[in-house]
């Protein structure tokens, strides 16, 4: 069995995961506008693509090292279509018919499935009582703030929903999977990776949807920029370093985060009223996203016997 590592979290990346759910949190409204008038494959290759550039730009300003093995561009072809293209994809199609608070409930589940393949497969984590007790109560939290009259709409729209889990099986894999990227700079990870989805999607959506045939409306454009600019090259550089600091499942429990996060922007912003419901939801969310990322901030033993540093300690973004 290959060495168990145990990664603690900081005050810094317990913000930064705080960040990256905020982020994370705004491409179901955002892409729900931007599909009014933008096709859907057409749309996640847009904002990729323009995430992509605006990466590029980063990396060749901060003179990042971009490593010359030959594995490197095959591995973020992988990471692409795992962590990028299959998700945003089937997500940004099914949003066409599944609501936008059953889409959150379906997708949320990204730690619990790291959890099944570390489990089943990987064992690259430890599995603590803690981290399960986090993955159930994150998952519960994020049902209550959905509301679970969300449930009822299950079924009704078969091919949707089945896409959203896949989409959210395909994340899982692709946070275990990017732990091969530790020793990369996250600005070229993401960059790399968001071009090889481009690239992926690009030449897809032509075949599929005929896009200079549509005509985006100018709120559809402006929540495609937000998408791509914030939540996409922003929410991936944040998502690489945790990837790197706190490790696949810690990260994934970004999926309890976006849901908190829309409830945060309406009671803050839009004026929206609290419920008990969504209330207890979130205490339970952040008590479950607690559980899976344990804070310390010494140096933690793992299975070696050599010590890792903490995650303040750590290469910044």
């Amino acid at each position: 069995m290959p060495p168990v590592h145990t990664k603690m979290a900081s005050r810094l990346e317990i913000a930064l995961l705080a960040l990256l759910g905020l982020l994370w949190g705004m491409p179901y409204a955002l892409t729900k506008i931007a599909l009014a008038t933008i096709p859907p494959v057409t749309l996640v290759a847009a904002r990729v693509a323009l995430a992509a550039a605006v990466l590029w730009i980063i990396v060749l300003f901060m003179g990042c090292k971009i490593p010359a093995r030959r594995d490197f561009v095959g591995g973020l072809f992988v990471q692409g279509c795992l962590g990028c293209a299959i998700p945003y994809g089937l997500i940004a199609i099914a949003q066409q018919s599944v609501d936008s608070a059953l889409a959150a409930i379906l997708n949320s589940p990204t730690p619990i499935f790291v959890f099944l393949i570390s489990l089943a497969w990987t064992r690259h984590e430890p599995l603590t009582p803690g981290r399960i007790f986090g993955v159930t109560t994150g998952l519960g939290g994020v049902v209550l703030i959905a509301g679970a009259s969300a449930l009822l709409g299950l079924g009704k729209a078969a091919a949707g929903q089945t896409a959203i889990i896949v989409a959210t099986i395909s994340s899982a894999v692709g946070a275990i999977y990017s732990r091969r990227f530790d020793a990369v700079a996250p600005q070229v990870t993401a960059a790399g990776a968001l071009t090889c989805a481009a690239v992926v999607l690009g030449p897809l959506c032509v075949f599929v949807e005929a896009p200079l045939q549509s005509a985006p409306s100018a709120a559809a454009i402006a929540a495609l920029l937000a998408n791509a600019v914030l939540a996409t090259a922003l929410g991936f550089v944040v998502y690489f370093r945790l990837i790197r600091t706190i490790g696949s499942m810690g990260t994934a429990s970004v999926s309890y985060l976006k849901p908190a996060a829309g409830v945060l922007i309406g009671c803050t912003l839009l004026g929206e009223t609290l419920t008990w419901t969504a209330g207890l939801g979130l205490i339970a969310i952040l008590t479950g996203v607690a559980a899976i990322n344990p804070s310390s901030g010494r140096m933690q033993p793992t299975s070696t016997g050599v010590a890792e540093t903490s995650a303040e300690e750590a290469t910044p973004v």
